[in-house]
């Protein structure tokens, strides 16, 4: 099979007799292992004793003939070039027999994706990334950037990270919801994988600072139907994608994730307050729900056998000034995407209409002077349109069945960490 070049780090050493066995973590999930044998390569035997578990190594081997290891490929090696050796202990197991506290894990996720477990989730993150752009390149889609510094928030002030934006003051950006709303004026499809930022108070399992979305718009819609189809659509396509190229990840994780019963059921709000009510929860009919009621939905749902399902029709009261109001008034054209009791995409149909989106603002106590380059987009002809946006993290939590949202993200910014 000829000679291969593999560079990474040794994660375990181990000695029988004259026999050293080595693995090395590289940018495969499972490790290479080296057999190293005195009386088949001395000099290689003799510098596998003096290197220790986290050198920095490269080497050149080919595969053995006899595959033995359970753990990983097993290499003959022929060359070993050592980099770098740690200077000291390493502060934690990258193997993984050593369990790590969740906050220990955070502050070392940089070392201990070397272990196999942690970062075969990070692997199926990027796979997650690169099956949704995937799908949004074989549908229409166009890849867009919009601005991460914003005068103005699109869900209002409670949560804004103010800045000082040199004689002005600034925000970092919630959502890229206005910006590519206004890209409908010239674009029909476009999408987005950016960053939120959002200064909520909350030390939850399911909350970030700075989490990571995957934000869509798109215009000349019929209905929200169309919207609601695209990330049904998304959704199975990025499972499919994972389930189909990324079977040993998985199988670490020891994740049993399903290809998604489509379609999705749809289950109007006032449909979940009631169910909510008859277990005897206090459900309000023109507020958003609760976690607690989120994730109580999500087990009664469960039980009629819906792992994925929209909420749709949510009141005026709990929704952004955006979104597009039925006929009565009361409910309007917004849904969410919950899996597993845990919502993670929102999005509905957004009103095109510029003077009932300028009376919109005003009856949510916002002053239109503020969002004057936004409502300029609406002056020009703007179709009907309508997108979402989904959370990264959230999705990859319910896809693994991990119990806390920070692991699914390489840096965490949450209420206490700043650093690293």
């Amino acid at each position: 099979m000829g000679l291969k070049r593999i560079c990474g780090w040794i994660i375990r050493k181990k000695s029988i007799g004259r026999i050293i066995i080595i693995e090395v973590s590289s940018d495969s999930v499972k490790p290479s292992v080296l057999v190293l044998k005195e009386e088949r390569e001395p000099e290689l035997f003799k510098l596998g004793m003096e290197i220790d578990i986290g050198t920095a190594l490269c080497f050149e081997g080919e595969e053995a003939p006899e595959q033995r290891s359970a753990r990983g490929v097993e290499y003959i090696a022929r060359k070993i070039e050592v980099y770098a050796k740690p200077i000291e202990p390493l502060p934690v197991d990258t193997m993984g027999k050593v369990p790590a506290l969740l906050d220990t894990r955070i502050k070392y996720r940089w070392l201990l994706v070397r272990n196999p477990v942690e970062k075969a989730i990070f692997i199926i993150r990027n796979s997650l990334l690169n099956a949704a752009r995937e799908y949004f390149s074989k549908n229409g889609f166009i890849e867009v950037q919009t601005p991460k510094i914003v005068a103005a928030g699109a869900e209002g002030g409670a949560t804004l990270f103010k800045i000082q934006y040199f004689e002005n003051d600034a925000y970092l950006s919630q959502s890229p919801q206005l910006f590519k709303q206004m890209l409908m004026a010239g674009f029909t499809r476009v999408y987005e994988i950016t960053p939120y930022f959002r200064a909520e108070k909350y030390n939850t399992t399911r909350h970030l600072n700075e989490s990571w979305g995957i934000d869509v718009e798109q215009g000349f819609i019929n209905s929200v139907e169309d919207v609601l189809q695209t990330l049904e659509n998304l959704i199975t396509y990025i499972i499919e994608y994972v389930l189909k190229n990324n079977k040993e990840e998985l199988e670490i994780l020891g994740a049993t994730l399903k290809k998604p019963s489509t379609p999705f059921k749809r289950l109007k709000f006032q449909e979940a307050v009631d169910i909510l009510r008859s277990e005897g929860l206090e459900i309000s009919e023109t507020e958003d729900l609760s976690d607690y009621a989120e994730k109580k939905l999500g087990e009664i749902m469960a039980g009629k056998g819906y792992e994925l399902y929209f909420i749709v029709g949510f009141p005026w009261a709990s929704t952004g000034f955006y979104y597009m109001r039925d006929e009565d008034g009361v409910y309007t054209r917004k849904f969410d995407l919950d899996y597993s009791g845990l919502e993670i995409a929102s999005g509905g149909q957004r009103e095109h209409r510029y003077e009932k989106l300028l009376n919109a603002l005003k009856e949510k106590g916002l002053n239109p002077e503020n969002f004057s380059f936004y409502l300029e987009a609406f002056k020009y002809g703007m179709p009907p349109h309508g997108g979402f946006g989904l959370g990264v993290e959230r999705l990859l939590m319910r896809m693994l069945n991990l119990e806390n949202v920070r692991e699914a993200i390489l840096f965490v910014r949450d209420r206490t960490r700043l650093v690293p």
